[in-house]
């Protein structure tokens, strides 16, 4: 592992993990390659600019001659995949693009990684493939998949693919599948961060349905840790389910922020329940605590006070994802030097 490419490095989990993994590695160079759509955020990734391990290409995983260029160009042996458009709401609306760029993408970047013959492909994926769960039980690796939404339906086409081109080829691929994913750099689309950010201007924090909807949430430093974890230790051609057994009612959620906020409960305005909703969310991580030793570090109490805090000192950054100033990053920094 020297030369790695991380898809969609410029987004919420992707930047944290970009930041993690110079942070974890002191001799790799990494290669952000990322299309910038509207939730890349290049600002997240200031601070390590002037890295020389790090380098940034602008690019379309659906973009084959893109692809190999970036793949030759820095010589890549190790490839982490995150880009993937990601917002259930945003599927509904406009599948086609949630088809292309998942399954499409996740498949050029087979092929470039089969014709580089890269060591290692590590596809990171969602516990929204496997669907709804009733009152009890959890998602294992060996839960039919059975998804609800056309991204995670999407997703759950890229999983498979991933999992035929080692069957097929042998290429080397490990496929990790985590829970909600919270922490610093979401775009406010998400749960969390909209909820904070309508809190804060005193806005109406709207709830799908009854708010009773459940599902395990994951700081997204514990999900870094994993990803790492599983890209030096799991084994090939396996699933690895990476979860933060913290299961929450989105409803007490919502509570919990604005009660560390300071703000009444009656900014809590429940809305029309969103089409094909799933119930509850919750993935068993023994497997890869078992076999390769990783556990999450953060409670989520812990967790949620922090990315509440982190949001705080960090409004202007909100701002400017909200207004959608954080795009003048790349043409400032890369295109005019």
């Amino acid at each position: 592992m020297r030369n790695v490419l991380v898809t969609g490095g410029a987004g919420f989990i992707g930047s944290n993990f970009v930041q993690y993994f110079l942070g974890a590695h002191a001799d790799v160079v990494l290669v952000n390659f990322d299309n910038l759509t509207y939730a890349g955020n290049l600002g997240n990734l200031a601070a390590i600019d002037a890295d020389s391990r790090y380098r940034f290409v602008k690019g379309d995983i659906c973009d084959r001659t893109a692809v190999d260029r970036a793949m030759q160009e820095h010589e890549i042996d190790t490839v982490v995949h995150f880009a993937a458009e990601s917002h259930v709401d945003r599927s509904i609306t406009g599948a086609a693009v949630f088809v292309t760029t998942n399954v499409v993408g996740t498949q050029v970047l087979l092929e470039a990684a089969r014709a580089q013959g890269v060591e290692r492909f590590l596809h990171v994926s969602t516990d929204e493939v496997y669907g709804s769960l009733g009152a009890t039980g959890k998602f294992t690796e060996l839960t039919s998949l059975h998804p609800n939404s056309p991204y995670a339906a999407s997703k759950a086409s890229s999983d498979l693919l991933v999992l035929a081109y080692h069957h097929t080829f042998g290429l080397p691929v490990v496929v990790t599948r985590c829970s909600n994913n919270y922490g610093p750099y979401q775009f406010p689309e998400k749960l969390i961060p909209l909820m904070i950010m309508n809190a804060l201007q005193d806005k109406p924090l709207p709830v799908y349905g009854d708010g009773l909807n459940v599902r395990d949430w994951l700081h997204v430093v514990d999900h870094c840790r994993a990803i790492n974890t599983v890209l030096r230790t799991g084994r090939v051609g396996e699933v690895y389910n990476i979860g933060g057994n913290n299961e929450w009612k989105n409803i007490d959620i919502v509570r919990a922020l604005l009660k560390h906020l300071g703000k009444p409960e009656s900014l809590i305005a429940f809305v029309k329940d969103r089409l094909g909703h799933d119930r509850r969310y919750a993935i068993d991580a023994s497997k890869i605590a078992r076999e390769l030793g990783w556990a999450p570090s953060y409670t989520f109490e812990r967790g949620l006070a922090e990315t509440i805090d982190w949001y705080l000192a960090n409004q202007p950054w909100a701002k400017k994802v909200m207004t959608g100033e954080y795009q003048e990053y790349y043409r400032k920094h890369y295109h005019e030097g």
